[in-house]
């Protein structure tokens, strides 16, 4: 492959138009430039016809964020622009485009999101932003909170992924919503700026996120049931709506409430005042109580030392930053006051985000994306997109000089039995890390090791997806074709970062590049 490395990007434009000026590719694959017509002076890899080598430095995405909420739901449409060093894509620029209104998130019951009025709200914002369905590139539906646990949550989240753009991810987790809003709410970047610890308290309507960020990335995270619309109230003060926290914690404040009803004198105190409470006890304890850890949705903080710095973002922040911001019948400014009043007191610097409530879809529309390298391989080119495919992410051992196939296999079929991915009934996307030489005998002792664990899901037809941190996609996918023979369709990419549990969509090929973008998402629905 012709080594860029160091090379500026009109340098590396240079030597692409010396190596061929017009290189093209028949649209059914991805192929090497070794077959006839395509290799001068050394390999390319290239993904589709009309591909435009001079202009495939940058890729341009036009990306949304939906996040349907607890209390609230609203959109950002942002554009990314991703530069290519050597074979892979990183982002270089970020930029907001437009902003949604906030609307109350919509309800035709007690546990059922309206999802006729939600959907023509969604309309209504695309019209607003002058954007078309199919002027989206990728993004990232986020159902957070409460939301994610009513009836229909999960088929809200398929209908709207299906409609709302060419790849619009479906996701729903504590653990996402946490990272989503520490990257969104600035808290990531202010820890690399600053090279300090910084932790982003996101409070929504539903549940709270925390995450602890360092040197640019999220290294703790946690969340608790602890939100401002746990429980919700009329014009006349009766409660209107009672989550199942809410009602736990009001029997434990001694003061149980019942929906149409008005809640007993100091109820509502009592119960701010006990969120409060299990909330600093999971930002600054290492050890809890055995009430606050029956509020925990993830696996609590370490708390070994205190951050340098706190920011508060989501749905209550409103009233954290802004006293007389308008309230909606919920627990918000009486909760957002007693935290504040917690956090004054407690030592740790108080900033404001670089976004507040707009924090979780703002991380939905431009950090949940990565786009391969373009050194990958598809086969064919209708293979994609692929939504919502369960990653295996084994340690393989690829490092030693000989590459022993029934180790890979056996490796493979470990994660398999672990994620309960046996039966073959479903695709499943292999991620490595491919070290060492890229030699014949290497590659097709790798190659073997999965076709042989992967045996039973390519006997039912399912496509072979392996997804490499290496530049060495494109090698791979040729090798499956050409050595091992492999009928099934391929795809073969790299410059992605994934682990187990993930679940991943492939977009189709961007036009430009040939690179294909790559929504990493958590699929947690609860049952």
């Amino acid at each position: 492959m012709v080594r860029e490395a160091g090379a500026g990007r009109g340098q590396r434009r240079a030597a692409r138009r010396h190596l061929n000026p017009s290189l093209q590719a028949p649209s059914d694959r991805i192929l090497s430039t070794r077959e006839p017509g395509g290799e001068q002076g050394g390999r390319i890899f290239f993904s589709s016809a009309g591909r435009s080598l001079e202009d495939e430095d940058e890729v341009r995405l036009t990306t949304v964020g939906i996040d349907i909420g607890s209390s609230t739901s609203h959109l950002v449409f942002s554009r990314l622009v991703l530069e290519r060093t050597d074979t892979r894509y990183v982002v270089a620029e970020r930029t907001v485009l437009w902003e949604s209104e906030i609307a109350l998130t919509p309800y035709s019951g007690d546990d059922t999101i309206d999802a006729v009025a939600l959907g023509r709200f969604i309309e209504q914002q695309y019209a607003a932003a002058g954007l078309g369905m199919d002027d989206v590139d990728t993004g990232a539906l986020i159902l957070t909170g409460v939301a994610v646990r009513r009836k229909n949550g999960r088929a809200i989240g398929d209908i709207f992924s299906a409609q709302a753009g060419r790849l619009v991810a479906v996701s729903a987790g504590d653990a996402l919503e946490a990272t989503l809003a520490a990257f969104g709410s600035g808290a990531a970047a202010r820890s690399r700026a600053e090279a300090k610890r910084v932790m982003n308290v996101d409070i929504g309507g539903g549940t709270t996120k925390v995450a602890v960020c360092e040197r640019g990335s999220v290294v703790e995270q946690t969340a608790i049931d602890v939100g401002a619309r746990v429980v919700a109230f009329d014009a006349l003060g009766r409660v209107a709506r009672l989550e199942e926290p809410g009602r736990r914690l009001a029997q434990e404040a001694g003061a149980p409430l019942e929906v149409g009803a008005l809640p007993p004198e100091g109820a509502v105190d009592r119960i701010i005042a006990l969120m409060t409470e299990r909330l600093f006890e999971v930002i600054t304890k290492p050890t809890l109580s055995s009430q606050t850890s029956a509020f925990l949705r993830l696996d609590p903080l370490k708390n070994e030392r205190e951050p340098d710095i706190v920011t508060v973002s989501g749905g209550v922040a409103a009233y954290f930053y802004e006293p007389n911001a308008p309230a909606f019948g919920d627990l918000g400014p009486a909760l957002a006051r007693a935290i504040k009043r917690r956090l004054d007191s407690w030592g740790p610097r108080i900033e404001a985000p670089a976004q507040a409530i707009r924090a979780t879809v703002i991380g939905a529309s431009q950090y949940t994306i990565q786009v391969s390298g373009s050194t990958i391989f598809v086969s064919p080119a209708e293979t994609l997109p692929l939504r919502n495919i369960p990653v295996l992410a084994p340690e393989l051992p690829l490092s030693a000089d000989v590459v022993d196939e029934g180790a890979i296999a056996a490796a493979i079929g470990r994660a398999l039995r672990r994620l309960e991915l046996t039966q073959g009934d479903q695709p499943v996307a292999l991620w490595y890390s491919f070290s060492g030489s890229a030699s014949f005998s290497r590659l097709q002792a790798f190659v073997k090791g999965v076709v042989s664990a992967l045996s039973r899901h390519l006997a039912r037809g399912q496509p072979l997806i392996l997804v490499g941190n290496n530049d060495i996609g494109g090698l791979i996918g040729i090798h499956c074709v050409e050595e091992a023979r492999i009928k099934n369709p391929i795809v073969s990419i790299d410059g992605v970062s994934l682990r187990d549990l993930d679940h991943i969509d492939i977009g189709a090929l961007l036009p430009v590049s040939g690179a294909v973008p790559v929504v990493v998402k958590s699929l947690v629905f609860p049952t």
